[in-house]
């Protein structure tokens, strides 16, 4: 064992895995800690410790990719402000709500069937998704669909609840639909152990009814304050394992530039199909986890972590592929156009 308290096997595979997770960060925006909390939970950590570990990763990771939205003007400070104190006060609420069910030992199979239905859902989203862009881009001729606000946001907008916000993107929303959605994802963020970035996004974007590019900085900026005070609580109470935080965001660091670099070369449109299969594979990881501890199978255990693990690996190769594609000049065309072209 090193000095870290780890195997040279385990630190390897955090390295390894927090890279790829790190290369989907960059390029998705969206955090990897729905997928660090369950693979720790497979590889037997307590629950608390495994939604501990995974917040501090996510607050890492967050800081990233604060610093490059701080200077683009895509964060809305006062939404950012707003969040911040009812994530907080949520993800309290969901700790609480964890070492409760740990002390009635149930934390485990709660936190797991939690995540199989959410990861699923997620996944089968994002494939839906998928299968529409060909018919966005056809429809998408008046202007970019980012800028547009959801037709449920415009409805939610139109129940004037004071009081009432002005967001700096344009608009108005009631403090109590900001208070809700934010405090709903922060319950969620502070059972399952996520930043909640692939939740508190879309919440920003489809509830509260900010330009999508906006909705992606705000969410970034309420995380990194989130996720501080996440990883504070549960890390208070010793449930953040230090080490394997540490090995996970040695990755992450060169995973979140390559990844943030590639989009510049990528299309996420050609990639996200795999996300929603990444999810989706990740749900059956999780799935196969709670199975083997009601059958006893070991061998569903090790089908787990090679689903987790593996799709994380998986999709992150395929964008370093593609990027790795794009940039090489392609043989059939002079070099010169192909810099032109980039």
């Amino acid at each position: 064992m090193d000095p870290f308290g780890l195997s040279p096997a385990l630190i390897l595979l955090f390295v390894g895995f927090g890279f790829m997770v790190g290369v989907l960060f960059g390029f998705f925006g969206m955090g990897g800690s729905f997928l660090i909390t369950p693979t720790l939970l497979i590889l037997g950590y307590p629950a608390s410790v495994a939604i501990g570990s995974g917040l501090a990763f996510y607050f890492g990771t967050s800081v990233i990719a604060v610093l490059k939205h701080y200077d683009i003007g895509q964060v809305n400070y006062k939404l950012g402000a707003i969040l911040f104190v009812t994530l907080s006060i949520g993800i309290e609420l969901g700790s609480m709500l964890v070492f409760a069910l740990e002390r009635v030992g149930v934390a485990e199979l709660i936190t797991g069937i939690a995540y199989v239905v959410l990861l699923a859902g997620i996944g089968m989203l994002f494939l839906r998704r998928a299968m529409n862009l060909s018919d966005e881009t056809e429809d998408d001729e008046v202007g970019p669909s980012d800028e547009e606000i959801p037709a449920i946001a415009q409805k939610i907008q139109s129940y004037r609840i004071p009081p009432m916000i002005s967001l700096a993107s344009g608009g108005r929303a009631s403090l109590w639909t900001m208070s809700g959605a934010g405090g709903s994802v922060g319950v969620l963020s502070g059972l399952l152990g996520v930043g909640g970035g692939f939740m508190r996004m879309p919440a920003i974007y489809y509830l509260i009814g900010t330009p999508l590019t906006v909705a992606v900085g705000t969410s970034l900026f309420a995380g990194l304050f989130s996720g501080a005070y996440g990883a504070f609580t549960y890390g208070m109470s010793g449930s953040v394992a230090l080490p394997v935080v540490t090995m996970l965001l040695i990755g992450s660091a060169l995973g979140a530039r390559l990844g943030s670099a590639a989009t510049t070369m990528v299309e996420e449109d050609e990639v996200i199909v795999y996300f929603g299969i990444m999810m989706l594979l990740a749900s059956a990881g999780v799935g196969f986890s709670e199975l083997a501890n009601w059958v006893g199978f070991g061998f569903l255990d090790v089908l787990s972590v090679v689903l987790l693990v593996g799709s994380s690996f998986f999709v992150g190769s395929i964008i370093l592929y593609s990027a790795a594609k794009a940039y090489t000049p392609s043989s059939d065309e002079p070099a010169t156009a192909t810099k032109q072209d980039s």
